[in-house]
């Protein structure tokens, strides 16, 4: 069988990634129509079925889904190869929160610049959200639930998956947390979302707790390390202190449909393959369960 066009293939690349012939037109700055003939191309010559077409958008079929993956790692192995015939550097600039840098990207950061020696990142640590037209910014890590606004493209990193963290002495001492009101009498750490007062808002209307504040959650994660108290943050940012035992789990967050972390940027100048080849690697950093929206 001759092989595909490699038009084609990028056009049923991004297709699959979002799920969607709009979307994919908008990345590759094509016309929806032009995407879907492409992609009905594809199947017809491959024989094969790869999308199912729903109401709202597209469904990769189990072939589609098994033919997707190495498609898209030969694409990005071929973006990769030709930026190295340019040695000079690329500069993608990332926004992320400071506690996100600080607990989750720094410790990461040494290992994608190794890998990637030709992109020189810069990271603007900042609660504040990016204006990605007159910050300079190319890529955000935000914590919500999508849509960010007009223009701009999400992609999950990971489901916010709340965490009541403690010390393991104070864990020993608290024992088995089943309620939130269980949590009463104790001392909360909340940082700047304020997420036990949403939290104990919803289930626990009218307890008493006794609650400090800090303005980032990484300094609510180090007061609850050292014994301060009980502090609620996401898994993502937790999983290393818990790994190392610098803290424990009394309590998690099953509930459906919960915010996350978002790998947020612009659509437009989408052909900046520096910025997909960090999109990449952020996702091969968290639980390969994680999808793209």
């Amino acid at each position: 069988m001759r092989t595909p066009s490699l038009n084609a293939l990028r056009m049923f690349d991004a297709a699959a990634r979002h799920l969607n012939f709009r979307l994919a037109a908008e990345e590759l700055n094509l016309t929806q129509g032009a995407v879907a003939q492409q992609v009905r191309h594809l199947e017809a010559e491959l024989g094969l079925k790869l999308f199912d077409r729903k109401a709202r958008g597209l469904a990769l079929t189990a072939i589609g889904r098994t033919y997707h993956a190495p498609v898209h790692r030969a694409l990005a192995m071929i973006e990769e190869a030709t930026e190295k015939l340019h040695p000079q550097s690329t500069q993608l600039v990332l926004s992320v929160t400071p506690s996100f840098a600080a607990k989750w990207l720094v410790p990461r950061l040494g290992a994608f610049e190794k890998a990637h020696p030709g992109i020189d990142i810069q990271t603007v640590a900042s609660e504040g959200l990016s204006n990605f037209q007159s910050d300079g910014v190319d890529l955000a890590i935000r914590q919500g639930h999508p849509p960010f606004g007009e223009d701009v493209l999400a992609v999950l990193l990971a489901p916010l998956e709340l965490c009541a963290v403690c010390s393991p002495a104070l864990g020993e001492e608290i024992g088995h947390i089943e309620h939130l009101k269980d949590f009463a009498g104790h001392r909360l750490i909340q940082d700047s979302h304020n997420l036990w007062d949403r939290l104990l808002e919803e289930t626990a209307p009218g307890a008493p707790f006794g609650k400090v504040q800090f303005n980032q959650s990484a300094l609510a994660m180090d007061a609850a390390a050292n014994g301060q108290g009980i502090a609620l943050v996401p898994r993502l940012l937790a999983d290393a202190d818990i790994s190392q035992k610098k803290l424990t789990v009394l309590w998690r967050d099953t509930a459906q449909n919960q915010p996350g972390y978002y790998i947020v940027y612009p659509n437009q100048d989408k052909q900046k393959p520096a910025r997909q080849i960090m999109i990449d690697w952020f996702l091969s950093q968290v639980s390969p369960s994680v999808g793209a929206l």
